[in-house]
């Protein structure tokens, strides 16, 4: 019987390891299908706070790895594929293994919606991005594009102008899905350009190593064309990992995580925390200091429970 099992091991997941074994409490992370999160494919990390030179994204995870396994963390391989909340206690089943647990931290993230394309793979970290906050800093003074056209695929593109020369927005129809305000925020800003009705057909060039155009195919009539860029931030949206949680837990129209006094959800002593009930900041450091409320928010739960 663990006190807690964290399932999920990026910012969020590790950092409540982190704290809850320090506060005594018997902790087991389920690592999930990408353990390490999103910043195992991430390359330069430059906005994380102690690391004023940088560092890469997986060696980042793996020192918060090790500092969780230095007080007594125990990590199981594999990825949660049943829970029974009924409890407590509750029930994890992650391959041959049951996990029996006084309460459940959900830390499983989200993943961005990518176009899927080969080249787009073969790019990411080099000119390719889905954080406008993470990587625009790297852009400065250069051309790029924005591929979406909702609200937050304009907030990626205001944020961004200001460090490029030039950004434009790839959209497939005729005009933006975005709120009234953020349409109006996009048309005023000068340094914003738009390819109505057009596709990405592919990322130019692998062969360099690096973003130099976007191959366009216009949806109406078919033609194609290149656009010459030195980046592109894929904005069409957000997958939270929460399909085993459906019928369990209440969930928001978008399958995110709904959430009470910034841990707590919709049962007892199961608690979430990270890009899974996160669908407007999604940073590492924002992941991290959730990871750090649940665990707290875990341990003054057993207390209760204990009287």
């Amino acid at each position: 019987m663990q006190d807690v099992a964290i399932i999920g091991s990026g910012p969020a997941g590790l950092t409540a390891a982190i704290y809850s074994c320090r506060s005594g409490l018997k902790t087991t992370v389920i690592d999930g299908m990408t353990p390490g999160g999103q910043l195992m494919i991430t390359t330069e990390v430059d906005n994380y706070p102690g690391f004023p030179e940088g560092i890469l994204g997986p060696e980042l995870m793996q020192r918060f790895r090790a500092q969780a396994e230095r007080f007594g963390t125990k990590f199981l391989s594999g990825e949660i594929s049943g829970v029974d909340l009924d409890g407590p206690p509750f029930r994890l089943t992650a391959g041959k293994d049951i996990i029996e647990t006084r309460t459940v931290i959900i830390a499983t993230g989200s993943s961005s919606r990518w176009l899927g394309l080969e080249s787009e793979k073969r790019l990411r970290g080099k000119g390719v991005s889905t954080c406008a906050t993470c990587d625009g800093f790297f852009f400065t003074d250069r051309e790029i594009a924005v591929v979406g056209g909702g609200d937050s695929a304009i907030e990626e593109a205001a944020f961004l102008t200001r460090f490029a020369k030039k950004v434009t927005m790839v959209h497939r129809r005729d005009k933006l899905r975005a709120s009234q305000a953020m349409q109006d925020k996009a048309a005023g800003n000068q340094k914003i350009f738009f390819e109505w009705d057009s596709v990405v057909e592919d990322i130019l060039d692998s062969s360099q190593n690096k973003v130099t155009a976007l191959v366009l195919r216009n949806v109406k009539t078919g033609k194609t064309k290149q656009l010459p860029v030195e980046g592109v931030f894929v904005a069409i949206g957000h997958i939270p990992a929460t399909s085993v949680f459906k019928g369990k837990i209440d969930l928001d129209d978008k399958g995110y995580i709904k959430t009470t006094g910034a841990t707590r959800t919709s049962v007892p002593g199961v608690f979430a925390a990270g890009d899974v009930c996160d669908p407007r900041y999604k940073q590492a450091v924002s992941a991290a200091g959730s990871g750090c409320m649940a665990a707290i928010d875990v341990f003054k739960y057993l207390e209760e429970q204990d009287g």
